[in-house]
């Protein structure tokens, strides 16, 4: 059965945020694009959902890295997203033995419960991060270069990270070299006594990866949290009103602004390629639509595996997709709480940011360890946010929205999720109780989802957000695999516009933008 709809310029697969974007820039360029999502609603995992009656919260609570590019490009501001420096949220580290650390403005402008020598050397430190993650940061809006046959576009790109590595000066180009596949836990042993604070940068430079803080290439880490911003910021971070549903929403009306046609509750179950080249889709229903080009922001190994097919790849490039690592490491804790909680020793206002319970880097790695063998520490550390405080309408008058993201909570835990899930539960309310007293009895409802529930709930193999580990050999040119790293693929009129596909995850936008304008530099071409 053929869609009735007629032929389109192009179809994206996946409605989370990276396939708004892509699909509103090609239909900004004049393209007839459709955008089909296998959920009810669009957002993937930045969709906000009600965990129970009245108490709602999304899979990513903390916005901090929209990459300014894509804000222009679909003019997110007219369209209802509101960003400013006055906005950002504060992040506080929490200690049982030393009190808590707050560090404010755009990730440690300012320090809050630091000795002054401790302040001077992390002002030093995070500008040299910030200096560092400036001499990436051009790449991340670059197209990662095809190295058998790089354009004079694509070397130009490379060109302006060579030149503000020489702009560094002599001493910050050595020390840049030195740095960069270093493991955490060695620079912070060079620059910083606080434990607190070792322990959030420990915290932050591993959060989301398979990496402990003594893990070489660890520093990555915070390179990439460095590179984003938020109001022209670096390091930046809001908790955005509406949770961050509301910056979907922005970019849902930004889509239909442009004349995209979106489809949601419509499943597709293969991409349809006849000699080589991509022609169409088929949905789960049996109709099949038919399209110039495919843009898919679905996970790589989804797309190739699962919805294009083995047969239609050389064996060699399936065997790179069979491994790639995206196993996640990250469980998620939603607390539907009948009043907010009170966290030892911090403000009112700092319980609006983020808070962060590392209290130092070898509490980190030793929370690590279990995990190299299929457990979980009783231990974990964690980010929290509360998002009802930032929006009311989250929860009902009174009430109070809990979101944690438990570091390091294998994919495959050794004893199973079905038994590991509540006494990883029950150890991370532990925690939680020992830093906010009373909160357990406050409880109306707990979700926990664990990497393995991520990856049933929003079709994300492996239950990794970044669709695969952001390390030094799944980056670049080498992501999500060679021979599939500029967004091309192997089948022509097929592209990939998801987190598995350069930079990487976060809620960016930037993997669907460069994918849209690399559909639009080729067909610009022909």
């Amino acid at each position: 059965m053929t869609s009735s709809e007629g032929r389109w310029d192009a179809v994206v697969i996946g409605g989370g945020h990276n396939g708004i974007v892509a699909a509103t820039v090609l239909a900004k360029s004049g393209r007839k694009v459709l955008l089909l999502e296998a959920a009810s609603e669009l957002g993937g995992a930045a969709r906000t959902h009600e965990f129970a009656p009245g108490f709602r919260v999304s899979l990513a609570h903390v916005l901090n890295r929209l990459h300014p590019e894509v804000i222009a490009a679909l003019e997110l501001e007219r369209h209802g997203l509101e960003l400013s420096s006055a906005t950002l949220a504060p992040t506080v580290v929490l200690s049982a033995e030393s009190g808590p650390l707050t560090l404010l403005g755009a990730y440690g402008e300012r320090l809050e419960g630091a000795t002054a020598a401790e302040e001077r050397a992390w002002r030093e430190l995070r500008a040299q991060l910030i200096r560092y993650a400036g001499v990436l940061k051009p790449l991340l809006t670059k197209r990662p270069p095809d190295l058998d046959g790089m354009k004079l576009s694509e070397a130009a790109g490379f060109g302006l990270v060579a030149l503000n590595l020489r702009r560094l000066g002599k001493e910050d180009m050595r020390d840049f070299l030195r740095m960069l596949l270093m493991n955490v836990s060695d620079v912070l042993d060079e620059h910083l006594e606080d434990e607190r604070l070792r322990g959030l940068l420990a915290f932050d430079a591993t959060l989301g990866s398979h990496l402990g803080p003594r893990s070489p290439t660890s520093l990555l880490g915070l390179y990439y949290r460095f590179a984003g911003e938020i109001a022209g910021q670096a390091g930046g971070q809001v908790i955005p009103a509406g949770g961050m549903g509301g910056v979907v929403a922005a970019m849902a009306r930004a889509a239909a602004a442009a004349g995209v046609t979106v489809r949601t509750a419509a499943p597709v179950r293969r991409i349809l390629a006849e000699t080589g080249h991509a022609v169409g889709v088929a949905l789960a229903s049996g109709e099949e639509i038919r399209a110039e080009t495919m843009v898919s922001a679905a996970n790589p190994r989804t797309t190739f595996l699962d919805l294009l097919g083995p047969r239609e790849l050389d064996t060699g490039f399936v065997r790179k997709v069979r491994n790639i690592r995206m196993k996640g490491n990250v469980a998620k804790l939603h607390l539907a709480l009948d009043r907010p909680p009170r966290f030892a020793g911090v403000s009112a206002d700092a319980h609006r940011g983020r808070l962060v319970i590392a209290p130092s880097a070898d509490h980190v790695e030793s929370a690590f360890n279990p995990a190299k063998y299929g457990g979980f520490s009783a231990e974990p550390v964690m980010e929290i946010a509360l998002p009802s405080l930032a929006d009311p309408a989250l929860a009902p008058a009174g009430a109070c929205v809990l979101s944690a993201n438990l570091q390091y909570a294998p994919y495959s835990l050794r004893e199973g999720w079905e038994s590991g899930k509540p006494k990883f539960q029950a150890a991370a309310l532990a925690v939680l109780e020992r830093y906010a007293p009373g909160v357990g009895a406050s409880i109306r409802h707990a979700e926990l989802l664990t990497p393995a529930d991520i990856e049933a709930r929003y079709a994300m193999p492996g239950g990794h957000w970044h669709h695969g580990e952001l390390q030094a050999d799944q980056m670049l040119t080498s992501r999500p695999i060679a021979g599939a790293s500029g967004y091309d693929t192997p089948i022509d009129g097929l592209f990939l516009a998801g987190a598995g596909s350069h930079p990487g995850g976060g809620v960016s936008g930037v993997p669907g933008l460069n994918a849209a304008r690399r559909v639009i530099a080729l067909e610009g071409r022909r």
